[in-house]
This record gives C-alpha cells, sequence and structure tokens, in this order.
C-alpha cells in the first residue's frame, strides 16, 4: 500500500514524496485512517516504527480547513521531554511545507514573553511539555477550550517521569468532544487506566506485542565487576574493539553518573558530548546536534535520550548501567537499528544487575547472550599504572589522625601497629626497697610524651618537639 490510499490531501502527498517516502510503516497504514475519520486511536508500537507521522500527516490534513484563534490553539501535542517536542515540530515544519500554518513550542528553558507573543498570534499546532502548558495556563494567557485534536505521545515515559497527574489535569481543560491520540511502547496498568477514562471507544493499533525488541538489532552482556572504574575499562575496550561502530549512545541510570562516563572518555581521547535533564536546554539542543551531524561520534546519555529521538543511523547502544526498569531497556536500545538497520545493543552487568537482568529478559521473552572474550581481566597496559595508583599506602594516609599516631609511634622508636612488640625487650634492674620505706611514686607518662623516665634539659640544650603535631607548634598571638 501507498500514502496515495490512506485519504491524504495533495499537499501532504506531495510533501511526503519530496522526503523520499513512499510506502507507510504498519502502525501509519493502519492509524491514518482511523484519525482521518476523526475517532480516537489507541497506538501500541515499538519504538522506531513511525509514530510520529502516524499523527503528524493526518494532522496536516486536517488543519488544512479552520483557522487559528488568538490564545486558542486548534489542535495539542504532549511529549515528555524537551527534545521530543522540537522534533515534533521538525516534522510539522518538513511535511508542512506548502501549508500556512502557526506552529508553537511550549517547552522549558525558553523565555515566557516570547512563547506568550506567539500565543497571541494564533496556534494552530501548540507543542508542549506538560509542566510548561500549565504554567502557562495559570498565568492566563492560555485557552485550551478550542482544541480540537489532542495527542498523548510516549505515554509509558509520562507514566516514569511522574507527569500522569499533569496529564489528568490537562484532560479537563479541554472540550469533551475532543479527538484524542494515545501512543506508547508500552501498557503498564496506570497507562491502561487512563485510556480507559479519557479515550472514548478507541480504535486499538498494535502493529507488536508490547515491550518487544527490534529483530536487527544483536543485543549482548558482558560481565563486570562492582567497581565503577572496572566498568569505565570495559566500555573503553568496547569503544576500541567495535570494527563496525559508527556512532553510539552510551546509557548511565543517574546524571552523575554522565558526567562521570563523559569526563572520564574525554580524559582517555575520545570525542564524545553529554545529554541529561540537569543541562540547560542550550547545552543540550548543541550536543544533540552535533551528535546527528557526526561532529561527535559519543553521545553519554541519562534516560532523557532513551524516548522517540530520531536519530536513524546510530550503530550502538552501550547500557553503562543495567536500567532499573525493563521498559527503559527497550526504549533505550530502540536508538538503534531503526528503519530497518541493524543495530547492536551492548549491557554491561555487575553481580548488583542479576535481578534486573532477569526482569530484562522475561519482559522482552528472550535471554540476552553473553559477549565473547575474557572480560574479567584488565588488558596488561591498562592494569600496570592502575594497581600502582590504587595501592594502599604502607601504614595507612599520613594526613590522617591514623597515619600521625603511626608516624609519631615510628619517631618514638616503636612500632606502629596496635599493641607494638619490641624486638628485644630492655632489661629494667630492680632494687628491692629499705624496710620501713616506700617504694618511690611512679609518673604516668604524659600524652604525647614516650613512656619512661622524665629526663631534664639543660639550658643549653633544645627540646625536642618532634613527637608533637605540627598543628601544636604553631605560635600563639596574645590579645592585647
Amino acid at each position: 500500500m501507498s500514502f496515495s490510499n490512506l485519504g491524504l490531501s495533495e499537499k501532504v502527498l506531495a510533501a511526503v514524496a519530496a522526503t523520499g517516502y513512499t510506502n507507510p510503516t504498519p502502525i501509519q497504514e493502519q492509524a491514518i485512517p482511523h484519525v482521518l475519520a476523526r475517532r480516537d486511536v489507541l497506538g501500541i508500537a515499538q519504538t522506531g516504527t513511525g509514530k510520529t507521522a502516524a499523527f503528524v500527516l493526518p494532522m496536516l490534513t486536517i488543519l488544512e480547513k479552520g483557522r487559528a484563534r488568538a490564545r486558542m490553539p486548534r489542535t495539542l501535542i504532549l511529549e515528555p521531554t524537551r527534545e521530543l517536542a522540537a522534533q515534533v515540530k521538525e516534522s510539522f515544519d518538513r511535511y508542512g511545507v506548502g501549508q500556512k500554518l502557526n506552529v508553537a513550542l511550549l517547552i522549558g528553558g525558553v523565555s515566557f514573553g516570547d512563547q506568550d507573543t506567539k500565543l497571541t498570534r494564533g496556534v494552530d499546532v501548540l507543542i508542549a511539555t506538560p509542566g510548561r502548558l500549565l504554567d502557562h495556563t495559570e498565568r492566563g494567557g492560555l485557552l485550551l477550550t478550542g482544541v480540537e485534536l489532542l495527542v498523548i505521545d510516549e505515554a509509558d515515559r509520562m507514566l516514569d517521569m511522574g507527569f500522569i497527574p499533569d496529564i489528568e489535569r490537562i484532560c479537563k481543560l479541554v472540550p469533551f468532544t475532543r479527538q484524542t491520540l494515545f501512543f506508547t511502547a508500552t501498557m503498564p496498568p496506570e497507562i491502561r487506566r487512563i485510556t480507559e477514562t479519557f479515550l472514548h471507544n478507541p480504535e486499538k493499533v498494535e502493529v507488536s506485542r508490547p515491550a518487544t525488541t527490534v529483530a536487527t538489532i544483536t543485543q549482548l552482556q558482558v560481565p563486570s565487576g562492582r567497581e565503577a572504574h572496572d566498568k569505565r575499562e570495559i566500555l573503553r575496550r568496547l569503544l576500541r574493539e567495535a570494527n563496525d561502530l559508527n556512532n553510539a549512545i552510551i546509557f548511565c541510570n543517574r546524571k552523575r553518573e554522565v558526567a562521570v562516563v563523559h569526563k572520564s572518555l574525554q580524559k582517555h581521547g575520545f570525542s564524545v558530548g553529554a545529554l541529561h535533564g540537569d543541562m540547560d536546554q542550550s547545552a543540550r539542543t548543541a550536543a544533540l546536534d552535533q551528535f546527528r551531524k557526526g561532529e561527535i561520534p559519543l553521545l553519554v546519555a541519562s534516560d532523557v535520550a532513551a524516548r522517540g529521538l530520531d536519530i536513524p543511523a546510530v550503530s550502538h547502544v552501550f547500557n553503562f548501567d543495567v536500567p532499573h526498569h525493563a521498559d527503559d531497556y527497550v526504549h533505550r536500545i530502540g536508538r538503534t537499528g531503526r528503519a530497518g538497520r541493524t543495530g547492536t545493543a551492548v549491557s554491561i552487568v555487575t553481580s548488583l544487575d542479576h535481578k534486573s537482568l532477569a526482569a530484562i529478559e522475561k519482559l522482552i521473552g528472550k535471554s540476552i547472550p553473553v559477549a565473547e572474550g575474557d572480560w574479567t581481566s584488565r588488558p596488561a597496559e591498562q592494569a600496570g599504572p592502575r594497581e600502582h595508583r590504587e595501592r594502599p599506602r604502607e601504614g595507612g594516609r599520613e594526613g590522617s589522625r591514623g597515619g600521625r599516631k603511626r608516624r609519631r609511634d615510628r619517631d618514638a622508636g616503636h612500632g606502629g601497629g596496635r599493641n607494638p612488640t619490641p624486638a628485644i625487650q630492655p632489661t629494667v634492674a630492680t632494687t628491692a626497697p629499705t624496710p620501713g620505706t616506700s617504694p618511690p611514686a611512679q609518673r604516668p607518662p604524659s600524652i604525647g610524651r614516650p613512656a619512661g623516665p622524665r629526663s631534664s634539659h639543660s639550658q643549653s640544650e633544645p627540646a625536642d618537639h618532634s613527637h608533637l603535631p605540627a598543628f601544636l607548634l604553631r605560635p600563639v598571638r596574645a590579645r592585647v
């Protein structure tokens, strides 16, 4: 079947032909006719199957008739991240070349004033993240009573990011008679509840069972020690030894780990960028653009890059950290093997990840094989310097409290152990006390001074203060 058989307008068909696409994907073939018939649609499809075009193309056909009013958008598309929202806007710019549509983007990190100016002019398509959208509605600068079509994209990601309460608020602000398109890759119970509440007799379009992975992706696991430096060394080996690696996304579970791995790879001579939620919008956009253009072959990212980003030619995905949620694994490795291409996904697995790995294998319905090779031992050229750097100092750190105590013990002439035993015990002559007299009282040794009889110093002999800590020898200024 070709796009001409789906009921799209001539302008949209011309734009699609200009991009080089001739045949729709299964999700597009099944969803587009229902959208044009103004039915609610529940679309379930694995990532990388063309879900964005499945709602962008029919929306462009519908929007050819009508006119936008100030502060009252005609259609609303909700996305979980700024990157996904910007990507959807690019799709409207690409396929809506022959149409005069006003498309606005409401995301964080951008001036409220600029966004408010666009809303005042009238918007046909409003693409927004939930938080910034509610900010504008609470300020009174946006009315959702004119929304004819609502799209909720990457709904399972919305659930993971805690946006479900915001989605429920937004659904109550739009008209009850609107058309709703709901797209997700997985169907957890909370998502199922939302669909039953806000969709009216939807047409269910499912091109694959939930949480499946693309067959063209080669999945492997590599065992590693628990220490972070072990995982970083294995990652560097994987990057150096991959013969067919063109570019790769390296996923970490935490933003802090993203920064550490990014800095480590830069230190070892790799051209690499970073992407996580705490970066400002300009830095996130710049890193993503550099990776898309091939200026940097490696991108270390958090799960902000795991959902829906359309970078077709990613050859490898590396899970530096095994994701805690099995669904995230499906989305991460879905960044490779897109549009029928082959790809490779490698997960670095420690003994702490076995439970998460078992949940992933249960979800995708197959086991992930272990990569060939000896990954438990480090290369010889890397083992030597690291072993030298990380060998613990004898006697502990000299700057610590225990180190200073052991140093004082050495200066005093005995070992630094807990119960030092001299190699040769000195012989002490004892004399029986004279009858009728008491033995001389023994004065306990002072703190910081070796035990033994006190010795007086003459005026010409300076006192030996080597046994004292340095901070006790500082001169004290008397206040006048």
